[in-house]
């Protein structure tokens, strides 16, 4: 068991369902990307980053098989299978005093993962509207 944050963010991904995010994001919340130099900042674009890869690794077989829980961090790693291409990641989350995640940074190996994740994070952000690709 892991805190209010953690636990509904791994229902969210059980579910495949991005709607509970704006429960446990805050206003300020910033969101590190394996291929994105600059952090995304806020609450809007944090939301859009992870609904993005929650519809991109959603029924890929993704499972978190390690996890590491502090009093407000938690790194998760995770393995995910999408095109035939073996995804090992890990997620470093930070949540305030409310319990909000105000952090999020996600790291991803190996390289031909982190290029296949690239292109289709890319693509289903541009489907999520105009303003979603150009932050990609």
């Amino acid at each position: 068991m892991g805190t209010p944050a953690i636990d509904t963010w791994h229902r969210l991904i059980e579910e495949q369902n991005a709607a509970g995010l704006d429960d446990i994001l805050a206003e300020d919340a910033v969101f590190h990307s394996p291929v994105v130099h600059t952090p995304q900042e806020g609450k809007q674009l944090t939301k859009l980053y992870l609904s993005a890869a929650i519809m991109v690794l959603g029924g890929s077989n993704f499972t978190y098989v390690r996890e590491v829980i502090g009093d407000s961090d938690a790194v998760l790693e995770f393995t995910a299978e999408v095109n035939g291409v073996h995804i090992n990641g890990v997620d470093m989350v930070h949540w305030n005093a409310d319990g909000k995640i105000d952090d999020f940074k996600v790291m991803i190996r190996p390289l031909k993962a982190v290029n296949l994740l690239h292109g289709l994070m890319r693509q289903m952000l541009g489907q999520m509207g105009p303003a979603a690709a150009a932050t990609s």
